[in-house]
């Protein structure tokens, strides 16, 4: 799960894109709602417009650029690749282009943005709904059963179908609905008891034990969504139907062990000393508002962090801060459950660094995958507890290390490290805290980019280059 904010490079390097006339699909105005997406940029007046393509799509984008402009008259930008993970809307790379709006195409993740106006076009993957249907009558043989059915957005164009079958059978079902406009604030006041709004959908339960007398049946292939919502509603019981096997079956995975993992990890970042802060999106809405909550929380638990902007994190990327004791990613609720087990420091979610970091947090069984949860303000916010002089703190032993370690909040640490010494004064209480060497150097590392000079290098004709791998190209026998 590495390569979770792309496709695996191995993959797009030995990958052939066909040509846009010989896609797949016969209907590309049907496929991509051309109807929808002139009339969203017709009846707004945009004049410049970013088209964000999945890989998976790229290679009709030509086509679906040219039918746009056709229609809109306004000027289509394709974008030739996402900042991060492509199921979030780039706004950075739009506003590059400077594109007034944002058509976002196939899968995405219904992470509000606040920036640009836009338009989701999720692809009408077909769907057997007859197959779907009784797929679901073999996992529920009992008509009465309390089923909740949720779906991969590239099938939600046929729920409605869906519903229209099941539902004269099953009274208790309920369908969730998708929410692509401008979300509600972080903590609603719900409109009605039991209705649930989580991770762009939105549906009501009504039996008396609230969601937990529910199961819950998903439409779509196994995933990163899938597992976001395994662990999120961990505990209903979850059975799924991937339409492109047409199999239905009760989902095996034990989200039980998943739990155990997630919890090793936090246990970990109570252990870490220098904390990475890895900038996973620039476009959901409440990311800056977290950073400095994150800040403020890691400086309060006595660690040192470091925000770091490295684009889509890999094992290569994050191995040059070999300093860093753990990193926290801030990314969208899809993204943040990044499979750490190939890279050198694990990774953690911010939910996940509230349960290290904040006494006020304890484990309840509930797991947060969406950070906007823990934002002043929002239904799982919990407020920092008051500082415990250090002559009161409880000692904690670690579960790994088996040291000692201090569990109650320090005040804010000095933002300025004293230049030559080892031990620095922490408090008022005249605690020492140790000013690790290697968080000293890493304050010390910046790296600005490339520059562009634009303007400034000579213009050159373009030449072929060379041909073949780098230990034997193809022209260095005839130049010895």
């Amino acid at each position: 799960m590495a390569a979770a904010f792309s496709s695996d490079g191995e993959a797009a390097l030995r990958r052939e894109l066909r040509p846009a006339a010989a896609a797949p699909r016969g209907d590309i105005e049907g496929f991509y709602e051309m109807g929808r997406a002139a009339a969203f940029v017709r009846e707004r007046g945009f004049r410049k417009v970013a088209l964000q393509f999945p890989d998976e799509l790229l290679a009709d984008a030509a086509t679906v650029a040219a039918l746009m402009e056709a229609a809109t008259g306004a000027e289509m930008y394709v974008l030739g690749d996402t900042t991060y993970g492509s199921c979030c809307v780039d706004e950075v790379a739009a506003e590059h282009a400077g594109a007034e709006a944002v058509l976002h195409y196939g899968p995405a993740c219904l992470s509000p943005c606040r920036k640009l106006p836009a338009l989701h076009i999720f692809g009408k993957q077909p769907l057997d709904v007859a197959r779907c249907a009784e797929a679901f009558r073999e996992l529920y043989p009992e008509r009465q059963s309390r089923v909740v059915v949720l779906s991969d957005v590239v099938y939600a164009h046929a729920m409605g179908e869906l519903e229209q079958q099941l539902c004269p059978e099953y009274p208790n079902i309920v369908f969730s609905r998708l929410v692509c406009g401008d979300p509600p604030d972080p903590d609603p006041d719900p409109a009605l008891p039991g209705e649930e709004h989580r991770f762009g959908r939105q549906f009501l339960v009504e039996a008396p034990g609230g969601l937990q007398d529910y199961a819950m049946f998903y439409v779509g292939a196994e995933g990163l969504a899938l597992t976001s919502f395994m662990l999120t509603w961990n505990r209903c019981p979850f059975s799924s139907f991937d339409p492109t096997t047409s199999c239905g079956r009760r989902e095996t995975l034990n989200v039980n062990r998943a739990l155990m993992r997630r919890l090793y990890l936090v246990e970990r970042a109570r252990d870490a000393r220098v904390v990475g802060i890895l900038v996973g999106t620039l476009g959901v809405a409440g990311y800056l508002t977290l950073l400095q909550h994150l800040r403020e929380l890691l400086r309060r638990a006595g660690k040192r962090s470091y925000t770091l902007a490295v684009g889509k994190p890999n094992p290569a990327k994050l191995a040059n801060f070999l300093e860093v004791d753990i990193f926290v990613l801030v990314a969208c609720a899809q993204n943040s459950l990044l499979d750490s087990s190939d890279f050198y420091r694990p990774i953690v979610t911010p939910y996940e660094l509230e349960l290290a970091c904040n006494p006020a947090r304890e484990w309840t069984g509930n797991y947060l995958t969406d950070f906007r949860d823990l934002l002043p303000g929002a239904c799982a916010h919990m407020e920092l507890p008051p500082v415990v002089p250090a002559g009161e703190a409880v000692p904690d032993v670690s579960l790994i290390t088996g040291e000692l370690r201090s569990t109650h909040l320090n005040d804010p640490l000095p933002s300025q490290l004293p230049p030559s010494t080892a031990l620095a004064c922490r408090d008022q209480t005249w605690a020492l805290a140790e000013i690790s060497p290697a968080a000293s150097f890493l304050q010390s590392r910046s790296w600005q980019g490339l520059e562009q000079q634009l303007g400034q290098a000579p213009v050159s004709k373009a030449v072929q280059g060379r041909r073949g791998i780098a230990i034997a190209y193809e022209d260095e026998g005839c130049e010895q």
